[in-house]
């Protein structure tokens, strides 16, 4: 079993910060887009830092403890505004909630968890749905512990065992209580569902052959639409597909989502969709010899949009809007705290290129340089129950 515990709280201690770091990347968003956090780096320090992204313009507000952090500490959004924040030490996790009070910063120990198992690594997981709770996954040698980090009555409380390295972690629905992972056992990795409104049962989420390793990347539950990645196609290489929570349809691997010598990586479903699956916009992050830029693809579609990453974006950090805007936090020199803005083709209307004309905004190839001066405009500062996606014969799981 894992071998964690929890400890009373009490104030972080260590050693001092070292010269020549560098900020985590990205910015992690609470779960309604309200909110962001990340670290950001003052001259060779680390401190958290709170986004405000649902007002007419983003600011970000300044949330420095007594001392800069360590490159291992990780924060998270809450649905009030306050941070999360998780900084391990010595295999000890301390959490506490910080939140602005004027000039300075306010601080609730949670409580810790305590990991002497060397070979037990404790993260958090995405921003649960209700913007209430907070969890970690501790993943030890056999198994993984499911940790509830805030939000409980009594400070981290363990709320469920599942056997198996579970990585990943995708939200189901909208109430926090349906949890895909990612769990190793056997040799083989397959997505299954934790449902802790029942104490943490485990059943099979995602099995589309005996021999393949199969993982959830993101879910949207609105629509039920699942993005996941699994080597069943291509065995020894993963390949980016997609299917709908409670269809008894097969995964598909649309062609169009294989780019050579590119990584493909999808971070934001657009939400609200609820009878239309096939209609949602995905997010994805596209890294290149060039560097990175930013695709969009709909399910319905047999191609993806390319569009230049806006200047400071965030690599892999966004959100959309339901009527389909994605909005991606920035940070540069002369605007650290801004949102780019873009607004892709929708469903109802082909891009450019598939009316052989030129389209909106800028696009290219991939693998091809974006038009000079082409960088998108910055913005001033009910539970589904899952059904198991089943093995299919391989003829019918590519698709174009």
């Amino acid at each position: 079993m894992t071998m964690c515990a929890t400890e009373p709280s009490a104030e972080h201690g260590g050693a001092g910060h070292e010269e020549g770091v560098t900020a985590p990347p990205g910015c992690v968003l609470s779960a309604d887009g309200s909110y962001g956090a990340r670290l950001a780096l003052v001259g060779n320090r680390l401190f958290p830092e709170r986004w405000t992204l649902d007002g007419p313009e983003p600011y970000a507000v300044p949330l420095p403890g007594g001392r800069p952090e360590e490159p291992g500490t990780a924060v998270q959004p809450m649905g009030d505004g306050r941070v999360l924040i998780h900084r391990p030490a010595d295999g000890r996790h301390a959490f506490s909630l910080l939140y602005p009070t004027g000039p300075g910063t306010g601080e609730v120990a949670l409580g810790a968890v305590a990991c002497p198992d060397e070979e037990t690594r404790l993260r958090l997981l995405p921003p649960a749905p209700c913007g209430r709770r907070a969890y970690a996954v501790a993943v030890g040698p056999r198994s993984t512990a499911l940790w509830l980090v805030a939000g409980g009555a009594f400070g981290p409380e363990r709320v469920a065992e599942v056997p198996g390295r579970c990585s990943g972690g995708a939200w189901l629905d909208r109430t926090g209580r349906m949890l895909a992972l990612d769990r190793e056992s056997g040799g083989r990795t397959k997505a299954v569902v934790v449902d802790l409104g029942r104490g943490g049962e485990v059943s099979p989420l995602l099995q589309i052959a005996e021999e393949s390793d199969d993982r959830v990347l993101l879910a949207d539950p609105d629509s039920g639409l699942l993005l996941i990645r699994s080597d069943a196609p291509s065995p020894g290489r993963g390949r980016l597909g997609w299917g709908v929570l409670g269809s008894t349809l097969p995964v598909r691997f649309p062609e169009c989502l294989r780019l050579p010598d590119c990584a493909v990586t999808p971070f934001a479903i657009q939400p609200g969709q609820a009878l239309t699956p096939e209609g949602c916009a995905v997010a994805l992050r596209v890294d290149g010899a060039l560097g990175s830029w930013v695709g969009v693809w709909r399910p319905a579609r047999r191609r993806i949009d390319h569009l230049p990453a806006p200047e400071g974006w965030l690599a892999g950090t966004g959100r959309w809007t339901t009527d389909g805007e994605l909005r991606l936090p920035c940070a540069t020199p002369a605007m650290p705290c801004a949102v780019a803005v873009l607004h892709p083709p929708g469903p109802e209307r082909q891009s450019g290129q598939e009316r052989g004309e030129t389209g909106e905004g800028p696009s290219a190839k991939p693998g091809q340089p974006f038009p000079e001066g082409g960088s998108a405009p910055l913005a001033a500062s009910a539970v589904h129950r899952p059904v198991p996606l089943q093995q299919a014969p391989l003829g019918r799981l590519v698709t174009k």
